[in-house]
């Protein structure tokens, strides 16, 4: 009986405590957060994505994961609301990049959810917008007035994708400071590129835009050029006078001294009452506007810090698009993921004769062994480094070239380094030329861009737009390879940006008021002359 009685109690006491371990189990997991010694315990995963991040394939809503502090509004940067199926890398991102230290201003929120509301009200097949069409289609006769409270910028596409995005986030800035919608041109050759950046309406310029036809036609001696306008004194600041229905604003690398005047306060006054303008530009021009006067308080509220202006706007205006983002993340996950530091090298060879290929490689590798960004290799011992606490860095090379790659990856595979680190080399792609109205070329050239803005550190070519978008994107200050004059390779290889702002390659020369040839790099504090090209200018913190 004794015995009996024992069981029963043995079993009781097995059955009460299996209800606790199953309680206590359900509590962690309705809660994987729940410490029981410490209460909650936050993520201290820092800096990379998860090595358990899967590709886009894989994954339905990777933006709710909660191994990461992910910010996906960027500070309020970006507006919620958005389909998230429509365009996963804006709630994706954050997984892949490090936490930004910048914040953007309040005003900067504020202006955008404001023009948000003014594209949504004006954007295409609106009822203000039908409206702006029919007068534009009047015959392009001018009017004192316009009758619809919208007003609009036309973004016409032209060089290669670096110089585009660029060129895209000057115009909206333009756009936002005087009250006018962005419509961008994207041809054939940049479908599924981008995600639309506004909510609830699309930024496209669409097919039936009437002056589609005439675009081929705007050039230096198109009659309603902005600079032809000017140089025929046509310019009327009176409110009573007529002005065109629409200007052509040529703003490309090759512009004039009257197209120049574009930038002067005292022709704004007319332009602002011009319903219509269409600009063409390879330019980063953010800089000239920080130079006007009119400008400058606005300016000032939107960017108490001037060298974080394409930080913002390319995050809030450009987003891959699934198929570009599919690339993207796939590439990563793949190759850098587990990398304990990523390492961007982005090659850029504007002619072959002054830079052959052995001069720039070791232009390259003298700069990041100089800096210590890579290590030496140990030519006289070949034995294996040991397994203990290695490191491990991931070199991602963009380049239309392979030697680069092959020529780094072969060092490191023949011969071990010095610091016992773990170094592997990485390229995506290499078109051998730049391909210009190609779809394909483009989506990989932005993906590359991206990939490169999520490096820890980077390594760019002088003058490329493209280590200009990638170093903004990514607010990283770059190393910058000079740029060689001869075939000799320089002896000191590169040097440490200073603003990880991109260069106005093209500013203007002159002084609006005086009339006169200026040096434009020094009017204000904060514009001075480009560290990789010191006929550009570029923005930098006084």
């Amino acid at each position: 009986m004794k015995s009996h009685s024992f069981r029963k109690t043995k079993s009781k006491i097995f059955l009460i405590a299996l209800l606790i371990l199953v309680t206590f189990s359900a509590m962690i997991y309705r809660n994987p957060a729940f410490n029981p010694i410490e209460g909650f315990v936050k993520s201290s995963c820092i800096g990379r994505a998860p090595q358990s991040v899967k590709p886009l394939a894989a994954e339905k809503d990777s933006s709710e994961a909660t191994t990461i502090p992910n910010d996906k509004l960027f500070g309020g940067l970006l507006a919620p609301g958005f389909d998230k199926e429509s365009c996963v890398s804006r709630y994706q991102s954050g997984l892949y990049r490090k936490a930004s230290p910048h914040k953007p201003s309040s005003y900067l929120i504020s202006k955008l959810r404001n023009y948000e509301n003014l594209h949504k009200r004006c954007g295409p097949y609106t009822e203000s917008y039908n409206k702006s069409l029919v007068e534009l289609q009047a015959g392009y006769k001018k009017s004192s007035s316009t009758s619809t409270e919208c007003k609009y910028l036309v973004w016409l596409p032209h060089s290669g994708l670096g110089n585009r995005i660029l060129s895209m986030a000057s115009a909206f800035l333009y756009a936002l400071l005087t009250n006018r919608v962005l419509l961008v041109e994207h041809e054939l050759d940049m479908a599924d590129i981008f995600c639309d950046p506004f909510p609830n309406t699309s930024w496209l310029l669409p097919i039936d835009f009437p002056l589609k036809n005439d675009f081929n036609g705007f050039n230096m001696r198109y009659p309603e050029k902005f600079g032809n306008i000017v140089r025929r004194n046509d310019v009327n600041v009176s409110p009573e006078s007529p002005v065109p229905a629409f200007i052509y604003v040529h703003l490309e690398h090759d512009y004039n001294y009257h197209d120049m005047l574009f930038f002067c306060d005292q022709n704004q006054a007319f332009l602002d009452r011009v319903p219509w303008l269409i600009t063409l530009s390879d330019n980063y021009f953010i800089p000239a506007l920080f130079m006007m006067p009119s400008f400058e308080q606005e300016l000032n509220k939107l960017f108490p810090d001037k060298e974080k202006v394409f930080h913002f706007l390319g995050r809030y205006l450009f987003h891959p698009s699934n198929q570009v983002w599919g690339k993207i993340t796939r590439f990563y996950n793949a190759f850098l993921a587990k990398a304990d530091e990523k390492i961007g090298i982005q090659v850029r060879v504007f002619d072959a004769k002054t830079s052959p290929f052995q001069s720039i490689k070791d232009q390259i590798l003298g700069c990041a062994l100089r800096e210590k960004l890579l290590p030496d290799t140990d030519k006289q011992n070949a034995t294996p480094s040991k397994l203990e606490n290695q490191t491990s860095k991931a070199v991602l090379i963009t380049s239309l070239y392979p030697e680069y790659y092959e020529s780094l990856r072969n060092m490191y595979l023949e011969e071990s380094t010095v610091t016992g680190e773990v170094i592997s080399v990485y390229q995506p792609s290499h078109e051998v030329k730049q391909v210009f109205g190609n779809n394909v070329h483009n989506m990989k050239a932005w993906a590359e861009m991206y990939l490169l803005s999520l490096s820890d550190v980077l390594i760019t070519s002088s003058w490329s737009t493209f280590g200009y978008v990638a170093q903004g994107l990514g607010a990283l200050k770059p190393w910058i390879l000079y740029k060689p004059e001869d075939p000799k390779t320089p002896d000191l290889p590169c040097f440490k940006g200073v603003s990880i702002e991109p260069c106005f390659h093209s500013p203007p020369v002159y002084e609006c008021k005086a009339k006169i040839k200026v040096d434009t790099g020094a009017l204000v504090p904060h514009v001075k002359h480009c560290e990789d090209r010191i006929q550009g200018i570029k923005l930098f913190n006084s």
